[in-house]
């Protein structure tokens, strides 16, 4: 009778572990793992610009200098797209922003900067200088720089610089 009990745990068990291997639950893992491959950003002189100017601007006030980071980038991309849609320089929506950062960049801090109108790297980055909460950003303890400069229905430029910490 003993060996009838057993016999039928064992099998019990044993049906129920090889169930909850079945193809479809392997399928689904897989799928769950794969990787996504995103195209380089391409970067425009102007936005180049705006990086060489903040980096000499850290230096000055003795930090280190920020490297790019393109997944920065393309979320400061996407806000300006959606800036120039509402006609209005805004930070919404940056916690989603700052969510993915965390989770596809691991990033530790996230803060952002916005602006609208500049013609020139030099005008923009100085009137981030000029503003407390701007120039804290530019010089807080982070690592990476997500840059996008875009032009507007009205032909005036919109600024998304977003700053993280690795």
């Amino acid at each position: 009778m003993k060996n009838l009990t057993y016999s039928f745990w064992l099998l019990a068990f044993s049906v129920l572990t090889l169930t909850s291997c079945s193809k479809d639950n392997l399928e689904e893992i897989e799928s769950a793992n794969l990787t996504v491959k995103v195209a380089p950003v391409s970067y425009t002189t102007l936005e180049m610009e705006v990086l060489d100017l903040v980096n000499a601007y850290r230096t000055q006030e003795g930090q280190t200098e920020l490297l790019l980071l393109d997944e920065g980038s393309r979320q400061a991309a996407t806000h300006n797209s959606h800036m120039i849609e509402n006609d209005e320089v805004c930070h919404d929506n940056f916690a989603n922003r700052y969510t993915a950062l965390v989770n596809t960049e691991a990033a530790k801090a996230v803060s952002e900067n916005v602006a609208y109108g500049f013609s020139t790297a030099e005008g923009v980055v100085n009137a981030w200088i000029k503003s407390e909460g701007h120039r804290d950003n530019m010089i807080g303890d982070h690592t990476h720089f997500g840059i996008s400069i875009k032009e507007g229905t009205d032909g005036k430029l919109y600024y998304t610089n977003i700053f993280v910490r690795k």
